[in-house]
């Protein structure tokens, strides 16, 4: 029998287990760099893959169906969602649009990097992440804010926007919808800056705002589990209440009024002020947030 008198079973995240990770290089007996994904913080892009490596677009005639069946009813949804959703889905073309806009969100990105990480000179910067609460998702993808690496004598002369977070700047040119998940939030002035430049982006139809007929990426999603839902539905299978409602799962709150919504009323709250919970994280939250019933 061993010695060793201390247990302890921490739970952590086997991110080999989670998806492979490329060795980069060494720097000594101890230090490896692997090959990280990374998701960005508190912002949502148009779907290119989804679900899935599947392209949205191959999703177009499953989700006019699901336009249809919202007209007739048989989806387990809200009259007000119903309506928001309906003409966007019996387009026909909800996917093709929604894969057209994250490529168009995938190109504006890149001309982001190509712009904000060459220095004068033409050489390039590094990028500075800053991650949340929670450092990982259930993919291993590192959760950060993310910038380029500008020097303390540079952040002294710069103005907020221009010392941006390319999160905060896919945001504000309109090709990401804002996405803060708690606890992940960014801190109050950086909550400002997120809700003042997607309300601008919103209102000013920039980017994939743009289309009356787009989705956010969260909608998309959204409403491919919605379509499975209302498919069995559809076919006369009994479902439970809480298999009924599988297709929405995160209560949303809105930052200018604390109220907290379920999660298939998202659509009481403005886009640019919305704020998402887990249902496990709801109950922390609402003391830590002092939220009111929607």
């Amino acid at each position: 029998m061993a010695e060793i008198q201390i247990f302890w079973d921490p739970q952590g995240i086997a991110l080999d287990s989670l998806g492979n990770k490329r060795l980069q290089r060494i720097t000594d007996g101890d230090t490896p760099y692997v090959e990280m994904g990374i998701r960005m913080l508190s912002i949502d892009t148009p779907e290119v893959h989804y679900p899935g490596s599947s392209n949205p677009a191959r999703y177009d005639e499953k989700l006019a169906e699901l336009g249809h069946w919202l007209e007739q009813g048989h989806a387990p949804v809200s009259d007000e969602l119903a309506a928001h959703l309906q003409p966007r889905l019996a387009s026909g073309s909800a996917g093709t649009l929604q894969r057209a806009q994250g490529d168009a969100a995938t190109d504006h990105f890149q001309t982001l990097l190509d712009e904000r990480l060459t220095k004068p000179s033409g050489r390039k910067r590094s990028v500075y992440l800053h991650t949340g609460d929670e450092p990982f998702d259930q993919y291993g993808r590192l959760l950060a804010y993310m910038a380029p690496a500008y020097s303390s004598e540079e952040r002294a002369a710069m103005s907020p926007m221009e010392r941006a977070t390319f999160n905060l700047l896919m945001v504000d040119s309109g090709w990401a919808a804002p996405f803060p998940i708690y606890p992940s939030l960014p801190r109050y002035r950086d909550l400002v800056l997120l809700q003042g430049c997607a309300r601008a982006a919103c209102e000013g139809g920039r980017g994939a705002w743009a289309d009356a007929l787009m989705l956010t990426g969260y909608e998309f999603r959204m409403c491919v589990r919605m379509w499975e839902v209302t498919r069995r539905l559809v076919a006369g299978q009994r479902l439970s209440s809480s298999e009924r409602g599988s297709w929405a799962t995160r209560y949303c709150v809105d930052m200018t009024t604390r109220a907290i919504h379920e999660p298939g009323d998202y659509l009481r709250v403005a886009p640019y002020n919305r704020i998402f919970i887990w249902p496990k994280d709801v109950p922390e939250a609402v003391g830590r947030l002092n939220l009111l019933p929607g």
